[in-house]
């Protein structure tokens, strides 16, 4: 009798734990963008909650923008919301690893109060120049500098962002020295490269492909770890002898503290999202490929990210406040 009761209580445990998974999602879920609308976080974040209307048809999935502050005041709203489910977010590089090298202070610890769910995409960002530097490969670009150092200046979209870091790493692994100027935003750091304002930027692909195919910029090569498949003729940077790697990646996070059966479910429905052929497509129109992490590996991703740029903003001496 008491061997009876022991398995039945038994089975009932275990045939609570899939059923605490599947409680995702209660009502209504708020997927906060730390950028405004029209970003690209925007635009995956939309494409996400569309899909998980079809998921779930009986909940309901809003998208609110809170951009602000390098995009720490969204990730901080998700850091700060109730962790239950009910509220998760989009975020990046900068928000998750590189702010917190940058900033004296965030009001949020990423190590404590976000809990990652998954990398969601990749994106490249690619070594674009100007035609008149007349350079074809990034050894050519490296020989140029070391013959005029300091004659050359690079554009970014801001102080602190990956479009800077990037460009400080390969001044730094190449022993050259280039000059910041910041500019709002990429189309307008693109259009500094055409006019000769700037002579090379770090950008990302979608931004720059356009150009680069109409004359107007060259593009040298990718800042990812492997090539693109959108441009599986530019090398690497690690190919071109420039030891850089500069992923604009994206992932969906929820509060620190959230229920690991509710982390595990939500991974679980947005796997599989970002991994239909539809929303492949759709990605792929951004240049953007769909990565689909554990929580653990996103986890991962975030700590290595913050080891690749500490270096080098300290030997930059890049400061935001």
């Amino acid at each position: 009798m008491k061997l009876r009761f022991i398995l039945a209580l038994a089975l009932l445990a275990a045939a609570a734990l899939p059923a605490t998974a599947q409680e995702w999602p209660t009502g209504t879920v708020k997927i906060i963008v730390p950028f405004g609308p029209g970003s690209t976080p925007d635009t995956v974040a939309r494409l996400i909650a569309e899909e998980f209307k079809h998921q779930h048809p009986n909940a309901t999935f809003v998208v609110e923008n809170k951009p602000g502050a390098s995009g720490n005041l969204g990730t901080d709203a998700v850091a700060k919301a109730t962790p239950d489910g009910s509220t998760i977010g989009i975020s990046i590089g900068g928000p998750l690893a590189i702010n917190t090298l940058l900033f004296s202070k965030l009001p949020y610890d990423p190590k404590t109060d976000i809990a990652p769910i998954t990398q969601l995409i990749t994106q490249p960002s690619v070594l674009a120049v100007n035609p008149s530097l007349k350079v074809n490969s990034v050894s050519d670009l490296v020989a140029a500098i070391k013959r005029e150092p300091g004659k050359y200046n690079f554009a970014s979209i801001g102080t602190g962002s990956l479009s800077q870091l990037a460009m400080e790493a390969l001044a730094l692994k190449s022993g050259t020295k280039l000059v910041h100027i910041p500019y709002k935003s990429s189309p307008a750091a693109v259009l500094a490269v055409i006019r000769g304002e700037a002579q090379m930027a770090c950008m990302p692909a979608v931004s720059v492909v356009a150009q680069a195919k109409a004359g107007k910029v060259k593009i040298l090569a990718v800042s990812t770890a492997r090539r693109s498949p959108f441009l599986p003729d530019i090398p690497t940077l690690k190919e071109s002898g420039i030891d850089v790697e500069a992923d604009a990646w994206m992932g969906l996070i929820a509060p620190g503290g959230t229920p690991k059966a509710v982390i595990n479910a939500i991974n679980r429905d947005v796997v599989e999202i970002i991994k239909l052929p539809k929303i492949r497509d759709k990605l792929a129109i951004q240049l953007m490929e769909p990565v689909g992490s554990t929580p653990e590996q996103f986890r991962a991703q975030i700590d290595s990210e913050i080891a690749r740029w500490g270096p080098v903003i300290k030997a930059a001496n890049v400061k935001v406040n």
